[in-house]
């Protein structure tokens, strides 16, 4: 807990992915993938609340093991469509009330973000609050997959570009372009509860490292997390 501030961790875990099914107990190096977002989030010693947002008994009973708490079930905002910040606040209304008590910082975690660790979340939240933001979300730096280049194929195999450039410009020359990832979102309360979004209209970003950002909704994505969590262990080279 930092600056007398009550701060809660949010981890969204719902149990309906459709395209990796079970994708957030999916066997991870050993583990299931949500084991890793409640270990770093409760050895960060960050939170004065870790808790599990779920709609599915298993992942709750899973979670629970490996230390988070999950009091109640998500009852609402568990289906394809509905924003996370809405699942999160959703879940804290259930967690004010629950508890009986309200939270100044509160942060949002997607278990389908395996790769961050400690320092990591502690870096983040360092950086929300020495810079007194009402919300901020982590982010990462286009490399190889830069969208300056990014087009839409049609069924003839010819393109639709999304960004108009000059295709002879040289890599090099481009400004640097970022995306978000769900590692850890944070906000002030009344800011969250005023928008009801992290997107406030004047939400910071932090950049993070690709390897601690990856954000899996697919197999590919799966892949893509198990190279950087060797990358991070020392293993891959």
């Amino acid at each position: 807990m930092t600056q007398n501030k009550k701060s809660i961790a949010v981890i969204l875990a719902r149990g309906g992915s459709k395209r990796i099914p079970n994708k957030n107990i999916v066997d991870f190096f050993g583990k299931p993938m949500v084991a890793y977002t409640i270990e770093a989030c409760i050895n960060s010693k960050i939170f004065d609340r870790v808790i599990v947002s779920t709609d599915s008994v298993e992942i709750a009973e899973i979670s629970k093991k490996y230390g988070a708490a999950v009091p109640f079930l998500r009852t609402e905002k568990a289906d394809d469509h509905t924003p996370s910040s809405e699942a999160t606040l959703f879940a804290v209304k259930q967690a004010e009330e629950y508890y009986n008590e309200k939270y100044d910082i509160i942060a949002q975690l997607l278990a389908s973000c395996p790769t961050k660790d400690v320092e990591n979340l502690k870096n983040i939240y360092e950086n929300f609050i020495q810079n007194d933001f009402g919300a901020q979300i982590t982010c990462y730096k286009f490399s190889f997959m830069n969208p300056w280049w990014a087009f839409e194929l049609n069924d003839d195999f010819s393109v639709t570009r999304l960004i108009k450039q000059d295709i002879n410009t040289r890599s090099q020359d481009f400004k640097d372009l970022y995306g978000p990832t769900g590692t850890m979102w944070l906000a002030k309360s009344e800011e969250l509860f005023n928008h009801k979004s992290f997107y406030t209209g004047n939400e910071k970003y932090f950049p993070i490292d690709w390897k601690l950002a990856v954000d899996i909704d697919n197999y590919e994505d799966l892949e893509l997390a198990k190279a950087a969590y060797l990358i991070l262990q020392g293993k891959l080279k």
